[in-house]
């Protein structure tokens, strides 16, 4: 894993991404130089803005349809399906910049050719390079101290996702004796000293998974002649956060997020992300105000008046404020007088409000929240105050991801289906701590990318 403005990124995704733009950028020379090969070439003018341009459009086309996270699942129809449509959206692209600033336009031939180096070019590269990573002699070799319920977390997330997490697990190093929670073949046969073994089993980090430090037998002399060694020693809850992407709640502690970094905030930050935040927003605002108009009018013709629904959340430091949605509900939705859950297949939800959840416009309204400096772009999603109450009773830390903005969209809303339900509220809550603890303008670029696919696959939508 690679740390970049404290949000991990997985080394293979980030030598996917430089690969594949060297294939792009390189791909617009190639394209020039066989369409003008004797040619004067000299009269397109020069090369390196088009190429530059096309590399962080078609890594932008990749990003959007989830080519760069690691539970994009490979070689099945769908995975080949958005491959090709990222390319086409790609292109479509490219024709409207070249439209909207001729200087960057090179003719249809040479454009054609670097495009067709381009995708050939990708789909043989990304072929090679995944049985190049998937080998195991390529990936870390991990050793987890400890064989408790914690410990054997670790193995959980690897049978999960093999091939999401590049680490291959060695096994299980037990510090004292009882029952143990992972199977006997995982656990490592060794009586010796921990550098010993680290040495024998050619270990590059030591995962320390025991809950009590002081009385679990953990020898922290043996762990600092690791550490003296170049091995890496880290804390199961780092771990977790840095696989995963998310703060697992069960090997959580307070101290853990007292003594780790993150959580830090400062005027530098906040005047950054308000910029991004009104920047975005007005972008996206002009942008959909047609489709806005257009779900306004259809709401009116099926339901009457009121076009949006305005309802109390939770904000920032627990303020609260109303949030802005098209109503995508019966008006009696809650006749019952007391907040609801949304359902699966919920027949509350209108003819024209299951269209527009489905493609997230409902949500559109809530750039005026956002101009307003109620929410943020990118932020945890705002819950109403009747179940944070009763979220904050069963759930630890939940009141902490108020700590930030909640956002129209957010880490948990591109990492995890819709919930509704206390169970997915705690799933989500893991992701939202993430974000308050690692965020950052780059992490809401991450973000605001992966977003698009969610919208265009309806991922969670209910």
């Amino acid at each position: 894993m690679v740390r970049i403005f404290r949000h991990y990124v997985p080394i293979q995704l980030l030598l996917l991404a430089a690969l594949e733009g060297a294939i792009f950028y390189g791909s617009m020379y190639l394209g020039v130089g066989l369409r003008f090969a004797g040619g004067d070439i000299d009269e397109i003018g020069a090369v390196y803005p088009r190429a530059i341009v096309f590399a962080t459009v078609m890594l932008a086309c990749l990003t959007a349809f989830g080519f760069y996270m690691r539970e994009t699942p490979k070689g099945n129809w769908l995975y080949y399906a958005r491959f090709m449509a990222a390319f086409l959206v790609g292109w479509v692209v490219m024709t409207l910049i070249f439209y909207v600033h001729p200087p960057l336009f090179l003719g249809r031939g040479a454009f054609g050719l670097a495009f067709l180096f381009a995708f050939s070019g990708t789909a043989l590269g990304r072929m090679v390079f995944f049985r190049l990573v998937d080998q195991q002699a390529l990936q870390r070799r991990v050793l987890v101290l400890g064989a408790g319920t914690r410990a054997a977390e670790v193995g959980k997330l690897l049978r999960s996702n093999p091939s999401g997490h590049k680490f291959h697990l060695v096994g299980y190093l037990p510090v004292k004796d009882g029952e143990h929670s992972v199977h006997e073949s995982e656990i490592v046969p060794e009586k010796a000293p921990l550098l010993s073994i680290v040495h024998k089993y050619a270990v590059d980090e030591v995962v320390v998974g025991i809950r009590d430090r002081r009385n679990g037998g953990l020898c922290m002399s043996d762990l600092l002649e690791c550490k003296l060694e170049g091995v890496t020693v880290t804390d199961l809850s780092t771990f977790f956060e840095r696989e995963t992407g998310h703060v697992q709640l069960d090997s959580l502690n307070p101290s853990w997020m007292v003594f780790s970094d993150g959580f830090q905030r400062g005027s530098y930050k906040t005047v950054v992300k308000r910029c991004f935040d009104v920047t975005v927003s007005l972008v996206l605002l002009l942008l959909t105000l047609p489709i806005m108009a257009l779900t306004a009018f259809l709401i009116y013709l099926e339901t009457g008046l009121p076009i949006l629904y305005r309802q109390e959340r939770v904000g920032e430091c627990g303020q609260v404020f109303k949030i802005l949605k098209f109503r995508s509900m019966r008006q009696d939705a809650e006749r019952a007088g007391s907040p609801q859950w949304a359902r699966q297949n919920d027949d509350r939800v209108t003819r024209v409000g299951r269209v527009i959840r489905l493609l997230r416009i409902d949500e559109l309204p809530q750039i005026f929240n956002v101009l307003k400096g109620d929410m943020s772009f990118v932020g945890p999603r705002p819950e109403r105050p009747f179940f944070v109450q009763e979220l904050a009773k069963q759930i630890p830390f939940y009141l902490n991801r108020h700590t930030v903005k909640p956002g129209i969209t957010g880490w948990a809303q591109i990492r995890y289906p819709y919930g509704a339900s206390v169970q997915d509220a705690m799933r989500k809550l893991q992701y939202d701590l993430y974000y308050a603890k690692n965020y950052s303008l780059f992490l809401d670029l991450i973000i605001l990318f992966q977003t698009a696919q969610v919208i265009l696959f309806g991922k969670g939508a209910r």
